[in-house]
């Protein structure tokens, strides 16, 4: 696991940082207290709430997340079917968040103001005070918790033959990473769930590439704190992420399809990527030595890039402009034309974290409703017109607050670097040259390059062409500004990498 950590001897590089971060909240206006009335009713729902009636508790449902999460929205369970007929059995526990946000309430006022749980390096920023969102509602083993639960038929190819979703009571038995599953499936010692996760995920992105959907499945890079020390890690995805991931938009899904059936809901939509983006993606596969063939759709182009090469890394970043313009569509009554989520190649929905996202605590209780042939709650109708606005504002924030961090960071990394030169893979390069009126100066070439050793994105000044291999000089490292700056090494012409 590629990592770099900061130096603490330097503590100046470390303070201005500490302030760095701290004033990024504050120019983003992130909420980071809950108000007491908030924290009072919070108090006051988890010591009166009761558990559904259903009882799943025999279940051995289990859990997988990043390390060290304990805002647990999901739990899963799997088996083959056992009437006889070959195919999978799949329950899915999302967290009963609405049992405990009452509607119209503080705690209610609060979500829809926060939107969304937020990550930052120097401490989380939760959707719903943590009596909630760690503890009551979250699915943390070897406790009572009360949930939605998704019960899926699936057939022998994994294609869903039914789907419905009831409260029940759910009890977790473990909670693992997802570093501990691909280990025990890469050395073949993984228990019966986890050898049908791998074989439903599998046969699932067979549906996803049958189907036309895709997947961008760019190397993370990650900002950790540990032992006081700030760093970033740079690893590619597991392949257990991939089929866990293929649980979740199964269920999304769902959701989308049963809410379009019943008249009313929010999608997660996303238009098609226009024919000039696709041939200006076409044509920089065929620049970077990785032609996408005609006949083949891209989401199973994308799935023969190996992020290792650096071109083919280039290639895999340049994709991301084939994955913009997602936003919510709300209807109640007709329902849209336009109700595909494109890179999912299907109506979709965002129903899985409901501790961590606004909308999901919506949609779970109108699939519920639907499933129960009862009236959608006023309070989820009132809410519907009003949920896209909330959550745009929301995902902006935290865009910025990921963005903003990264580069706070990475600054302080390379704080004592200035003039260091540098190896790097173009990711993005540099656009043609404008030539400007007289007496105007033309804009500064530049681009995107993937440092080598830290392990970082940054813009790189100079002529730059996408999968190149170059070396760069660092010419500035602000902290406060969150700001780095490289240069192509005037005195080294870009080298091709190897074909």
């Amino acid at each position: 696991m590629p990592a770099q950590h900061m130096d603490l001897r330097d503590r100046e590089s470390h303070q201005r940082l500490t302030e760095s971060l701290r004033s990024l909240r504050e120019e983003l206006g992130i909420r980071e207290q809950f108000p007491e009335e908030v924290l009072r009713e919070a108090d006051t729902s988890v010591a009166a709430h009761t558990l559904p009636s259903t009882d799943l508790r025999a279940l051995p449902f289990l859990t997988i997340d990043p390390p060290g999460s304990t805002d647990l929205d999901q739990a899963v369970h799997f088996a083959r079917r056992s009437s006889g007929a070959a195919g999978y059995e799949v329950r899915y526990a999302i967290a009963d968040v609405p049992l405990f946000v009452g509607a119209g309430g503080a705690i209610d006022a609060e979500a829809r103001l926060r939107g969304q749980t937020l990550y930052a390096p120097d401490g989380r920023i939760s959707l719903h005070p943590e009596v909630i969102s760690e503890d009551a509602a979250s699915l943390l083993p070897d406790r009572d918790r009360p949930a939605f639960v998704w019960h899926f038929l699936l057939d022998a190819a994994a294609e869903v033959e039914s789907a419905t979703v009831r409260r029940a009571t759910v009890r977790s038995r473990r909670q693992l990473t997802y570093a501990q599953v691909q280990a025990e499936i890469d050395a073949g010692t993984a228990d019966g769930q986890l050898t049908l996760l791998q074989e439903i995920g599998l046969l699932r992105i067979r549906q996803e590439l049958a189907r036309g959907g895709a997947s961008l499945n760019l190397p993370r890079q990650e900002i950790i704190y540990a032992g006081g020390s700030y760093g970033i890690v740079t690893e590619p995805a597991l392949p257990c992420e991939d089929w866990n991931a293929q649980i979740s938009l199964m269920t999304g899904m769902a959701a989308a399809r049963m809410m379009i059936d019943g008249g009313i809901g929010i999608l997660r939509t996303m238009p098609a990527p226009d024919d000039g983006a696709l041939g200006k993606f076409r044509r920089q596969s065929e620049a970077l030595d990785h032609p996408w063939p005609a006949h083949m759709p891209y989401g199973a182009f994308l799935r023969t890039l190996d992020v290792t090469v650096p071109r083919q890394l280039a290639l895999m970043h340049a994709a991301a402009s084939l994955f913009r313009g997602a936003g919510y569509t709300a209807f109640d009554g007709e329902v849209p034309d336009a109700v595909v989520q494109s890179a999912i190649a299907a109506p979709y929905a965002h129903a899985t974290a409901p501790l961590r996202r606004l909308v999901d605590r919506f949609v779970l209780v109108t699939c519920e409703s639907l499933c129960r042939g009862t009236e959608v709650p006023a309070w989820v109708r009132a809410a519907l017109p009003e949920l896209n606005a909330l959550m745009a504002s929301s995902n902006q924030t935290a865009s910025r607050l990921d963005s903003g961090a990264m580069d706070a960071v990475q600054a302080a990394l390379l704080s004592n670097r200035i003039g260091e030169a540098f190896s790097a893979v173009v990711l993005q390069g540099s656009p043609p040259a404008i030539e400007e009126a007289p007496g105007k100066q033309a804009p500064r070439l530049s681009g995107t390059v993937q440092i080598t050793d830290p392990a970082l994105e940054a813009t790189c000044y100079g002529e730059l062409a996408a999968g190149e291999r170059v070396t760069v000089v660092l010419l500035e490292a602000d902290i406060a500004r969150r700001r780095i700056r490289f240069e192509v090494k005037p005195t080294d012409a870009p080298a091709r990498s190897p074909r």
